[in-house]
């Protein structure tokens, strides 16, 4: 199961970073171009970028007042322009693909949108109590009956029950369950997780709810049917 914008488990960003970025003016009746600075004038600080003139490619630009270009680099920019501003652009990654978030005009205020932002483990809560409509009356059974047992550990979650209470709760293990996690932690995928899962007689309903919520980074889920149901799973009758 591949990592989706459309899993409802998952909440704010993923690989957040930051990039310098210049804002660029060429012709009259064009819009800015942005672009990073070449690796070689990367140590430049945004006073000596700003309102300089530079060259630039479909890669890069170059800042050419007070600058060295060798000319193998200068070769490989077509255009010239002014640098009107510095952006520090904020870049996340969804489905596999670069999401651009927004821009800061500083590396510090960027930083600090990306501290924000960033879902780090073990600062926000990992723990979710969802509708028991979610599964089927099959997979309700089946939890309830590993809750009562010393569940196995192939399984890579333990099912548990809440005191005074008909909820099920699932602590979730070596999570995010995605195929680099899932190699380094278990030497397996996703996919021969779920298999095994299907091997030992897991509903479908439940499989699909256990892995959407382990590729988001859940440890601890909960089903109980006071709780809200969470849009985008589907619902089966109690």
């Amino acid at each position: 199961m591949s990592d989706h914008p459309s899993n409802p488990f998952i909440r704010g960003y993923d690989g957040l970073s930051t990039q310098r970025l210049l804002a660029i003016s060429y012709d009259d009746d064009c819009p800015l171009t942005y672009l990073p600075l070449h690796a070689s004038q990367a140590h430049l600080p945004d006073n000596q970028i700003e309102r300089f003139p530079c060259i630039f490619s479909d890669r890069f630009a170059l800042i050419t007042e007070g600058q060295l270009v060798p000319d193998a680099l200068g070769a490989q920019c077509q255009r010239d322009g002014i640098v009107r501003t510095v952006v520090h652009a904020l870049i996340a990654e969804e489905g596999g693909k670069s999401l651009h978030v927004g821009d800061t005009y500083s590396a510090e205020a960027a930083c600090e949108v990306v501290r924000r932002l960033r879902f780090e483990t073990g600062f926000y809560s990992r723990c979710w109590e969802i509708s028991s409509a979610h599964v089927d009356a099959n997979a309700h059974r089946f939890l309830v009956e590993l809750a009562d047992i010393d569940t196995p550990s192939t399984f890579l979650f333990i099912a548990f029950r809440i005191p005074y209470s008909p909820a099920i709760g699932v602590k979730l293990m070596a999570t995010p369950w995605t195929d680099e996690h899932l190699r380094m932690a278990e030497g397996i995928t996703a996919r021969k997780l779920q298999q095994s899962h299907r091997r030992k007689g897991m509903p479908e309903s439940l499989i699909k709810v256990l892995h959407l919520a382990a590729l988001a980074d859940v440890r601890i889920l909960i089903f109980d049917s006071d709780a809200p149901t969470l849009e985008g799973l589907p619902l089966y009758d109690p």
